[in-house]
């Protein structure tokens, strides 16, 4: 009988090297659950896309991508693009890990290798947009660039609160942009603030910003801030906070399979938490594309 392939994309520098040291034991379950695992550490910008690439070619039965939002982005980015795609694992190892929260996969390595052992697996849709990909999140407006303006120091410490100040802080500089945001059919014409196409609820800490998000319906959650002020901002974010905010006379709520937003000034795209171009684009649903591992619960 042959051996099942496994291979760990990992990112040795997240989780402040705890993944270098959990590394040995990660290896030495999926020997003794029977795979031939090997590793491969990433090193820069596109390592872990171009790795999972490779995995693709060489078709390795199962993939583990291990670090944060960003390496498990590469890895699905890789995988997506390909004919063949291997089951995905995430071991989440980053400081906000969004996707691996919308998962249910818990933050301790052991328990994440646990599920992944236990073989639970389920297909999941994915977004695209402009030849890239993304799992959880995808945006536009200055203030979806909160991801990458707080120092991750302060979104260990402050998770949610982070973003949140930081969105006050900004909003006094921030102008409306006009926009034309077509959605199944429908077409928006106005002044936003920002617009979020959402795959999951789970986005910089915020669990409750797309409530309604399924992973396996083929739609996103569309969420269109409109033009507001201070005052209104931060009624909203209270609301958000609460998961209230989608009857909100500023917000515009949809589920839409295909959106293309175009804007009058540069705006630049944000995909689960990192610079993707700039607009416009058309955000595709990719109904039921990666196969993920998740918990025995989830998988129905």
């Amino acid at each position: 009988m042959e051996l099942k392939r496994a291979r760990v994309i990992y990112n040795p520098s997240s989780g402040r090297e705890a993944m270098r040291k959990a590394l040995p034991d990660i290896l030495e379950s999926l020997e003794i659950a029977g795979f031939e695992a090997s590793t491969h550490a990433t090193t820069g910008d596109d390592c872990a896309r171009r790795a999972a690439k490779i995995a693709c070619d060489r078709k390795y039965d199962m993939v583990i991508a291990a670090g944060g939002d960003g390496t498990v982005n590469e890895v699905v980015d890789g995988i997506a693009s390909k004919e063949y795609r291997p089951k995905l694992g995430v071991i989440p190892m980053g400081t906000t890990n969004d996707f691996a929260r919308a998962l249910h996969i818990p933050r301790d390595w052991k328990k994440a290798m646990e599920i992944i052992l236990d073989g639970y697996s389920k297909k999941l849709d994915i977004g695209e947009v402009n030849g890239k990909h993304f799992m959880n999140i995808a945006g536009g407006g200055r203030l979806t660039e909160l991801t990458y303006e707080v120092p991750s120091k302060h979104k260990t410490v402050l998770g949610q609160l982070a973003y949140y100040l930081k969105g006050i802080e900004m909003l006094p500089s921030i102008r409306p942009t006009k926009a034309r945001i077509e959605y199944d059919g429908e077409v928006l014409e106005e002044e936003i603030m920002l617009f979020l196409v959402s795959n999951t609820n789970s986005i910089g800490g915020f669990e409750k910003i797309a409530p309604n998000a399924e992973m396996d319906d083929g739609k996103f959650d569309l969420l269109i801030l409109k033009k507001s002020n201070l005052a209104d901002f931060i009624v909203l974010a209270n609301k958000a906070l609460r998961g209230t905010h989608l009857g909100d006379k500023h917000v515009v709520y949809a589920q839409a399979s295909e959106i293309k937003v175009e804007a009058e000034d540069n705006m630049q795209l944000n995909l689960d938490g990192e610079h993707g171009g700039s607009l416009p684009g058309t955000f595709r649903n990719l109904h039921k594309h990666i196969e993920f591992f998740l918990p025995e619960k989830d998988v129905k």
